[in-house]
C-alpha cells in the first residue's frame, strides 16, 4: 500500500485512444493512490481530478487514433482546464507542435517545440534505465533527482534547457542531455515510464497524484 492510499484517492482519468498499453498506467496510477479509469468522455475527464496521456509506438499513428477517438479535442479542454495533466512517452511527444518521425502529422501544439531523433552516434532506440538530471524545481520530480528510470524511445523534444524561459526540468546523459521531462503551469511530461520504473517511478506517481489532490502547487 502505497502513502496516497491512506488519504482520499482523487480522481484520474486515464485517455483511452485505443493504443499502447493503457492499463499499464492506469495500474500503476491505482498503485500510486489515484482511483484512476480508462476514458474518451469528455464529462468524465472535466470532472477527473488530473488527466494522464500515456503514448506508446510511432508519433503519427497515436495522432491518428487521437483524432479517430475525438480525444485530441478532450486532451486540449484537459490541458486548458487547470488540473494536473501528466503526459507519458509518446504522450509527452504529442503536447508539441510534431514530430519529424511523421511529419505529416501534426501535434497538439500545447507545447511550443519539436520532436526530434535522438541525435549523435548513438543506438537508436534508447532502450535502458537512465538517471535522471534535474535543471529546474518540480513538484512532479521531488525526491527524484538522481533516480534511475526507464526509457524506451528514439525520439525527444527538441528544447533549449539553458533557456530561462524553458520548460525542461529533467534530462537523462544519452550521447549528451536529452530532455527527459518538462513542465508547463500545470502540464507536466516524461520522456521515461514511470509505470515501468519500479519504486522511482512509482514516486514520481505518487507526487502527480499527491498534485491531483491538491496537496502541491502546480503552477
Amino acid at each position: 500500500m502505497s502513502p496516497s492510499s491512506e488519504k482520499t484517492a482523487p480522481k484520474v482519468a486515464v485517455l483511452d485512444y485505443g493504443i499502447g498499453n493503457l492499463r499499464s498506467a492506469q495500474k500503476g496510477l491505482e498503485r500510486a493512490g489515484a482511483n484512476a479509469h480508462l476514458t474518451a468522455d469528455l464529462e468524465e475527464v472535466l470532472e477527473a481530478d488530473g488527466v494522464v496521456l500515456p503514448g506508446v509506438g510511432n508519433f503519427g499513428r497515436c495522432v491518428d487514433a487521437l483524432a479517430a477517438h475525438g480525444v485530441d479535442t478532450i486532451a486540449r479542454k484537459a490541458a486548458s482546464s487547470g488540473k494536473p495533466f501528466l503526459g507519458i512517452c509518446v504522450g509527452m511527444q504529442l503536447l508539441f507542435d510534431g514530430s519529424e518521425e511523421s511529419p505529416e502529422h501534426s501535434g497538439l501544439g500545447i507545447i511550443g517545440g519539436m520532436v526530434r531523433q535522438i541525435p549523435g552516434q548513438v543506438k537508436r532506440p534508447q532502450m535502458q534505465w537512465n538517471a535522471l538530471h534535474q535543471v529546474r524545481p518540480s513538484p512532479l520530480l521531488t525526491g527524484l533527482d538522481g533516480a534511475w528510470l526507464y526509457f524506451v524511445h528514439s525520439y525527444a523534444a527538441d528544447l533549449d534547457v539553458t533557456a530561462s524561459s524553458s520548460v525542461v526540468t529533467a534530462t537523462c546523459d544519452y550521447g549528451g542531455p536529452v530532455v527527459a521531462s518538462v513542465q508547463q503551469d500545470n502540464i507536466f511530461a516524461t520522456q521515461f515510464h514511470p509505470e515501468k520504473s519500479s519504486e522511482a517511478g512509482r514516486k514520481l506517481l505518487t507526487n502527480f497524484v499527491d498534485l491531483c489532490r491538491g496537496g502541491t502547487d502546480g503552477a
